[in-house]
């Protein structure tokens, strides 16, 4: 069996992207796989026939890989591969569809809308008032995001996140803390807390040398926890997502949980959250890699 490792690609996180995958050929060495990296680019169809591969890990993040478009082109050549198929990678990419989704299944978003380049309003839409927090829809990694306290950086913000995409997404900005939640098919892993310098859990504080700290596991209240877990799971299954996922909270000073965005590719690098949680359930960097390659051929 020949594991293609697709990695790099032309998005906005194209550099994120081929540290997660060369830590993940890296995994995969150590368990004797034949391993293949493949910096993904319009020949792509042609490596994959060229270089055999049996199956596909798919280590891409944003538009152009982690969208469905990838994972189309896949599921046409016949190549299983790691994570989300095609319409949940769409439907998750697509924040603003995103939270359509989870608010028909009942599931807490922050109040908020999508707007459209190139309108941007005087101010933002409905009652949402100050702070918001503005984003490109289709972008992660916190590309493009703004937290807006006033009138005069309303604009700024809104012309920077549709400089990223044609659509943005406009929420009402939930105080309190930032938890993330790892899911592994019907294994949800303990959550995950970030505290970034500034209150902010932005670029700089994800991959930079900012003092970020992370709390694994998450010390929250049993009920907290629980209620963190059910909804992580039902995200991941009202979305139709499959592998590895990773669920993004806010949780409210009063103890309401907000889901902001689920991620179908989360990162897998050495400040990544996903394998943090990972360890606090047993499993080593190389037994979380090997249970998402397995998924992808089971």
């Amino acid at each position: 069996m020949r594991v293609g490792v697709l990695m790099g690609g032309s998005s906005a996180e194209r550099e994120i992207s081929l540290k997660t995958g060369r830590s993940i050929c890296e995994s995969l060495c150590r368990r004797r796989h034949t391993v293949v990296p493949i910096d993904v680019d319009a020949t792509l169809p042609r490596q994959l026939r060229a270089k055999k591969i049996s199956v596909a890990f798919l280590a891409l993040h944003g538009q152009g890989g982690e969208d469905g478009t990838v994972q189309g082109l896949l599921e046409i050549m016949g190549i299983p591969y790691t994570g989300s198929g095609v319409c949940a990678s769409a439907v998750c990419m697509d924040k603003g569809l995103t939270r359509v989704v989870l608010q028909s299944a009942g599931i807490l978003v922050p109040a908020g809308e999508t707007l459209q380049a190139p309108m941007i309003p005087l101010r933002p839409p409905g009652k949402l008032g100050w702070p918001v927090v503005v984003k490109p829809c289709t972008e992660g990694s916190t590309i493009g995001v703004s937290i807006v306290k006033k009138s005069s950086e309303w604009k700024k913000a809104l012309t920077k996140a549709f400089r990223y995409g044609s659509q943005a997404v406009v929420e009402k900005y939930i105080p309190g803390r930032e938890v993330a939640v790892g899911v592994l098919g019907n294994t949800v892993f303990p959550a995950v807390e970030v505290i970034a310098p500034g209150g902010f859990y932005n670029f700089r504080a994800k991959y930079g040398k900012a003092a970020t700290r992370y709390l694994c596991p998450a010390p929250l209240s049993s009920r907290l926890e629980r209620l963190l877990q059910e909804q992580s799971a039902q995200a991941y299954q009202v979305l139709g997502c499959r592998g590895a996922a990773r669920v993004d909270f806010r949780i409210h000073p009063n103890g309401r949980p907000y889901v902001l965005e689920l991620n179908t590719i989360p990162g897998m690098t050495e400040r990544s959250l996903l394998p943090m949680a990972a360890g606090q359930q047993g499993m080593t960097y190389d037994d979380l890699v090997e249970a998402m390659l397995q998924a992808a051929l089971a």
